[in-house]
């Protein structure tokens, strides 16, 4: 979808927005557009219940006087709550009305009132990412598709005061919606597409960007002595990988990175301890931590990010065979520790042990943060409104909670205690890899933080956040692609030069 900026005008366009604020008060534009159509606009939101509230839609079809198709008429609500979240979602909500309607282009006038938080550019912006945000759809496999449900949307023009300023303001938010989309294709591709193999394939791709890619194969890992990681994988006729991607954006060559790992278990079955058939289909979103870690990468280099930035991503493939990992099996991670797997669909947390010893072992980052889609207690606990968070750092959670508000990611703070590391010590190991009924999230926390070695350290458990049922105003249904606004902003705020 092609995305401009222009001043305003006269729509020629198939469908046109305006907005009104809270009470009804019509924007500029939008009075422009009940003088052109004799006061259609006004007639037209005093029917029903519409009061100018956040996302309040009324659609007007043919209008007089005007050669287009419909004008939608949206609610921006109170002038001095405008957000940029809020924009974006106003923006989600006009793609979603519009993007199967069977008109091709759109124009969006925007106006700024007096008391807005944002400037007319940053408004402008930010609408224009939340429809592009909305615009994604995955339907490469439909070979057959009625025209109603086919997304008709090519073009969006965003008439506004501040063209040039909002242009130069949407380049960098269009350069993480190239890593958010890329999450998203990652996450929702079946397992018989995205495997650990063409997975590290794909993410080669990005030297495009200018980031450098390593791939690690059985036998490079074999002499580093993951025996954590690959245990998961040897089940599997896919080979495991870890993938390397650096990101060297700042002036200081030599600075430390930010380092960021995510599980990459492309599908799991959840190996011998075999998941239930209802629902496994899903399983292919499991590496939805370390699509978060290559689509924030792919932001990170596409808006020229000045920061030195690692991504290592865990890539196995967990089955049962009859060369798969037993249960009562211990196998020895790459940190010497040794593990008992009590259950082999706690697989996440084995790959991430050694990706995270490696990761600390070799780059020495100033921070590591980690994301998973790990436990289903973690939607127990949540739900799908927050992802959890547990560290050994109260700045950098503190970092990640406001890069969340910014960007609508939000994260919740759990608790990480010694008292919960009696739950997962072993009889005849130096671990195990569950903890038992209770505190399920925790304890998986609290077996990573062993591998961690007093680095500043995060766990991010996506579990309810990677793939929703529902959409929402900046997502269709399916996956989110959530991670990786949230590592971006993290980034921007905290470590850019």
């Amino acid at each position: 979808m092609n995305i401009k900026f222009c001043k305003k005008a006269l729509p020629t366009a198939d469908a046109h927005v305006v907005f009104t604020y809270a009470d009804r008060k019509l924007t500029e534009s939008a009075k422009k557009i009940d003088k052109e159509t004799d006061g259609l606009v006004k007639r037209a939101i005093k029917v029903g219940h519409f009061e100018g509230k956040l996302g309040q839609i009324v659609e007007l079809v043919a209008p007089v006087n005007l050669d287009i198709n419909r004008i939608l008429v949206v609610g921006l609500g109170p002038e001095a709550e405008l957000d940029a979240v809020k924009a974006e979602k106003v923006g989600g909500k006009i793609m979603a009305k519009l993007i199967s309607s069977g008109d091709e282009d759109i124009s969006i006038a925007v106006d700024s009132a007096k008391a807005a938080i944002l400037s007319d550019a940053e408004l402008a912006a930010h609408i224009a990412c939340g429809a592009r945000l909305r615009r994604y759809r995955f339907d490469k496999y439909f070979t057959k598709q009625p025209e109603s449900k086919k997304p008709s949307v090519i073009a969006v023009s965003v008439m506004t005061s501040a063209a040039t300023a909002a242009d130069k303001l949407f380049d960098d938010l269009d350069r993480v919606a190239d890593g958010v989309e890329f999450a998203r294709d990652l996450v929702t591709e079946p397992g018989n597409v995205v495997y650990p193999e063409s997975y590290a394939e794909k993410i080669k791709e990005l030297s495009e960007l200018g980031i450098d890619v390593e791939v690690l194969c059985e036998e490079e890992m074999e002499e580093l002595g993951m025996g954590a990681l690959l245990g998961v994988g040897q089940g599997s006729a896919c080979e495991s990988h870890l993938v390397i991607m650096h990101w060297n954006g700042s002036d200081k060559e030599d600075e430390a990175p930010v380092a960021f790992i995510g599980k990459g278990v492309t599908f799991d079955t959840g190996g011998i301890s075999l998941k239930p058939g209802a629902g496994m289909e899903d399983m292919k979103f499991d590496m939805g931590g370390s699509a978060a870690v290559v689509g924030a990468m792919t932001a990170l280099a596409g808006r020229n990010a000045k920061v030195n930035a690692i991504g290592v991503v865990g890539l196995v493939e967990n089955m049962p065979s009859s060369t798969a990992q037993r249960p009562g099996d211990v196998v020895v991670s790459m940190s010497g520790q040794t593990i008992e797997v009590i259950n082999t669909d706690a697989e996440g947390r084995l790959v991430l042990a050694d990706a995270l010893w490696y990761t600390q072992d070799r780059f020495k980052p100033k921070c590591m943060i980690d994301l998973a889609t790990l436990t289903g207690a973690m939607m127990v606990a949540l739900g799908q409104e927050y992802a959890g968070i547990f560290s050994n750092n109260d700045e950098l959670c503190d970092h990640l909670v406001k890069a969340g508000q910014t960007v609508d990611e939000p994260v919740w703070r759990m608790p990480l205690n010694k008292a919960y590391d009696k739950l997962v010590d072993s009889k005849i190991a130096d671990m195990r890899n569950i903890g038992g009924k209770y505190a399920g999230s925790i304890t998986a926390a609290q077996f990573l933080q062993r591998f961690v070695n007093d680095v500043p350290w995060v766990h991010i458990d996506i579990a309810g956040m990677a793939w929703k049922t529902e959409a929402s105003d900046v997502a269709d249904s399916g996956a989110t692609g959530y991670g990786v606004r949230l590592l971006d902003r993290f980034v921007h705020d905290n470590y850019e030069d």
